[in-house]
């Protein structure tokens, strides 16, 4: 039997959509270091088996009985080892880097997705509903963005540590003596927190203008005179139709979240990105005698290539899903029947 036409051109698309894809090098660059970074979350173990991501070598120096100074790759240490002088132990970089790009990864994919869920939301509903509400709700997106992050992780961090009695002002849980929800506030990260409630607000805008202009489309209309009601109409229609800048924009924002809970782990507002603690351990032996910045160069240029080498590769994924999914940048014609 033959396949039907309407399948034959469905199939012909595809084909010819993932071909326009692969014809762009940095696409398949970008898509080769995002599936990079996911194959060494995903076998961490395997690639780096000792389970103590900081402080992993037992290795004894005799010239540095104390563990004062960082060592170069060798025996044991595949990329050399970084000093923690409060503790007197070794880093082993390589297995922060290893064990570290899970945790990043999953950072930035919940990060991510909860991001671009809260602003999906809030767009489409604004959208929907339209009128005075909708400009409520762009109104109070656009205040949203002028808030600095920064100034939330600071503010969320104290917050938490008022929860949990660590605070040196006041301890709310002393009014509850509920142990159990201490424990909850420790385990969350201020930062995670702090940029979903102050990063969803450009997913909503776009979220926002795509659905003025689906929601005017025929079948739209034809779901409302068939009695549809407005969830199943956002669900089935306008959602669908309308989150592709949603999914470039999510893809972009992974590996810039990484890299700013890189960032204020390594100035000491957070402590959760192990990239960013290597990173803080390292600053007072990145310039070596003489000024040789290559001198102990373990010390953060594998640290600093990966953080470069994830935003990259999400960036140029993100880039590639927009020529992808954006019907005005592609050049590809309705194949012949």
């Amino acid at each position: 039997m033959d396949i039907p036409v309407i399948t034959r051109i469905q199939t012909r698309h595809r084909i010819l959509d993932w071909s326009h894809f692969a014809r762009q090098w940095q696409n398949i660059f970008g898509l080769a270091l995002v599936s990079v970074f996911i194959g060494v979350a995903l076998f961490a173990e395997v690639l780096a088996p000792n389970p103590d991501i900081f402080f992993p070598s037992d290795i004894a120096w005799p010239d540095d009985p104390l563990y004062l100074n960082p060592h170069p790759p060798g025996d044991g240490t595949l990329l050399g080892t970084l000093p923690v002088r409060v503790l007197h132990r070794q880093m082993d970089v390589y297995t922060v880097l290893i064990r570290g790009t899970r945790s990043a990864l999953l950072f930035g994919l919940i990060t991510g997705l909860s991001t671009a869920m809260i602003g999906v939301i809030i767009g489409t509903i604004s959208g929907w509903v339209g009128g005075w509400q909708s400009g409520m709700l762009m109104r109070f997106s656009d205040a949203m963005m002028t808030f600095p992050v920064i100034i939330a992780v600071v503010f969320i961090e104290q917050l938490f540590m008022a929860m949990i009695g660590e605070s040196s002002t006041i301890s709310l849980l002393e009014w509850s003596y509920n142990a159990r929800l201490a424990e909850i506030f420790r385990s969350i990260d201020p930062v995670l927190v702090a940029i979903v409630l102050f990063s969803w607000m450009p997913y909503a805008r776009l979220t926002n203008t795509m659905i003025l202009r689906v929601k005017q489309k025929e079948y739209v209309c034809a779901s409302r005179a068939l009695g549809a009601d407005s969830y199943r109409i956002m669900k089935n229609h306008l959602i669908p139709n309308s989150i592709s800048p949603a999914i470039v924009l999510l893809a972009r924002d992974i590996g810039g979240f990484v890299i700013l809970q890189a960032t204020f782990t390594f100035i000491g507002l957070s402590s959760r990105s192990e990239w960013g603690e290597l990173l803080a351990y390292a600053r007072d032996w990145i310039i070596g005698p003489g000024g040789n910045l290559l001198t102990r160069w373990w010390v953060f240029l594998p640290i600093t290539l990966a953080l470069v080498l994830f935003g990259i590769g999400w960036s140029l994924l993100g880039d590639g899903l927009n020529d992808w999914l954006n019907p005005k940048t592609r050049s590809m014609k309705m194949p012949n029947l």
